[in-house]
């Protein structure tokens, strides 16, 4: 991992970024955060890139690959997707019928707007795209939940590319993002999604003020 995040940094573009993201996104495992962390990192101490075009095309990239999925799902149906993800490239590719079937119940329950808040939570983030096009989900509706859910993840990402860009030298970044990896996952989605609650109780909030002075 150490090799590819030194590639990426050494290669650092916003082609880079929106292929590592539509690869990150799709049913290749790539972590997010060796993609868009660096950048944010280069923007800060270099200049030559900019936090707000890093996340666009980290978002364009994120896009690119959860319509892969989807159109793979919409096209092949449920029995291919599940053959599939019983077979032995699957599990190479950390897909298993178990984690399919949880992301379809996911999706289930919570509709369309699962979409969004499924590129939120790292179990769920690659294979949520996967029920919305076995449900054949609307294509405006998927590219709009989508679209802000990552844009959400890549946000905070970017975010905490630039605040180590502020406090720590590039040597000790690698070090530190590949030890807590999976800490800095959850830690984002909690941040977006305390984030979010938040601004529901501020939309609920103003809707009742509203309604109290009619």
């Amino acid at each position: 991992m150490e090799e590819i995040y030194l590639w990426i940094a050494e290669n650092m573009s916003y082609g880079v970024i929106t292929l590592g993201m539509a690869i990150e996104s799709s049913f290749i495992p790539f972590p997010s955060e060796i993609i868009i962390i660096p950048a944010a990192y280069v923007a800060i101490n270099q200049g030559t890139m900019s936090l707000p075009l890093i996340v666009l095309f980290g978002t364009l990239g994120a896009l690119i690959g959860a319509l892969i999925n989807y159109g793979l799902a919409y096209w092949l149906g449920r029995p291919i997707i599940h053959r599939f993800a019983d077979t032995r490239l699957s599990h190479m590719l950390l897909i298993d019928r178990p984690g399919v079937e949880k992301a379809e119940a996911y999706f289930a329950e919570h509709g369309a707007v699962g979409t969004f808040v499924g590129r939120l939570i790292p179990a769920i983030r690659q294979l949520i795209s996967i029920p919305a096009g076995l449900a054949r989900m609307s294509m405006p509706k998927f590219i709009l939940y989508t679209s802000l859910g990552a844009g959400a993840w890549n946000t905070v990402l970017a975010a905490l590319g630039a605040f180590f860009g502020h406090v720590m030298p590039e040597e000790e970044l690698i070090a530190q993002v590949q030890r807590y990896s999976d800490y800095i996952k959850y830690a984002i989605a909690a941040i977006v999604l305390v984030g979010l609650l938040y601004y529901i109780y501020l939309v609920v909030k103003a809707n009742r003020e509203t309604a109290l002075r009619k």
